[in-house]
């Protein structure tokens, strides 16, 4: 068995897993305390890396592709800080890290671990229910149906249409994006009635947008992860796009997507005419739901 133990978490391989314990001191991101651990199959793992620094190393696991729901709903946008793969080392303890990475290194080697995409999640994902209140409201899963309660400062579109919910089994796929601080991030729900909409995630009832406290929003990652672990793999699919989960769009009637059209503009138009939008934010909509298609 090898071992590292750090202020920043623990590693732990037996053999056949690798366990990893965030820290508890204060340093480390509340993302990766509240993801807690994580049992890494030796089989989702592609590859270790120890990298020495002048003052702190890091140990970095690298997963397949397709292995890990929360990877998979990300895609690699989780702040280098954040990552639950990642782990601080002292420079003291550099020659654990090294030991560890190489027996791990050993173990895929002897075990022959295939390094190309995984046709199935390896790792289980966040368990459910799951919530987190964010900056644009609370966002719940309960492993069958996503629901929105959105918060007093969202944009009067959304609150004018109240909670939304959403079955699992009606999810094409998931898009999250991080709140940088410069830039405001999302988590998007993206269903198959309106996987060919456009409208901007400040003003989409199927959309979070993240806006506040970057070190809480990011934690809508572990929704989109524990929803994302609940919908067909990538590998089932045909054409899906890269990073994504759930069908892509198909080649299907126009009628449909025109069905869909209409059902979103007369949904916006019943919300102008109920005075909820002005006729500028009427305009803006209509043009955006438009674009969409």
């Amino acid at each position: 068995m090898a071992e590292i133990i750090q202020r920043d978490g623990t590693w732990v391989f037996d053999g056949s897993t690798v366990r990893i314990t965030p820290g508890r001191h204060r340093g480390v991101p509340l993302f990766r305390q509240t993801y807690g651990e994580v049992s890494v199959p030796l089989e989702a793992v592609a590859g270790v890396a120890y990298e020495p620094v002048r003052r702190r190393g890091r140990l970095r696991l690298r997963l397949r592709e397709g292995a890990d729901p929360l990877l998979q709903a990300t895609g690699g946008r989780l702040p280098d800080d954040a990552d639950p793969y990642r782990l601080a080392v002292d420079v003291d303890r550099s020659g654990v890290a090294a030991y560890v990475a190489e027996e791990i290194r050993r173990a895929l080697l002897l075990d022959r671990v295939p390094g190309e995409p995984a046709t199935a999640y390896l790792l289980t994902g966040p368990p459910v229910p799951v919530s987190v209140r964010s900056s644009d409201g609370t966002v719940s899963f309960d492993g069958t149906r996503v629901r929105i309660d959105w918060a007093d400062t969202s944009d009067r579109i959304k609150r004018a249409t109240g909670p939304r919910i959403i079955a699992a089994g009606d999810l094409a796929h998931v898009e999250w994006l991080p709140n940088s601080g410069l830039e405001n991030g999302y988590l998007r729900f993206v269903a198959r009635e309106t996987m060919f909409s456009a409208l901007p995630p400040e003003r989409d009832p199927y959309a979070l947008e993240l806006w506040g406290s970057a070190r809480r929003d990011l934690l809508t990652a572990l929704v989109a992860a524990a929803v994302t672990a609940r919908l067909p793999h990538p590998s089932t699919l045909t054409g899906a796009p890269s990073g994504t989960t759930g069908p892509a769009p198909s080649g299907g009637p126009r009628s449909d997507h025109h069905d869909v059209l209409l059902r979103r503009l007369r949904e916006v138009g019943e919300l102008h005419r109920d005075g909820v939008l002005t006729d500028e934010e009427f305009t803006r909509t209509k043009e955006a739901v438009l674009r969409g298609f």
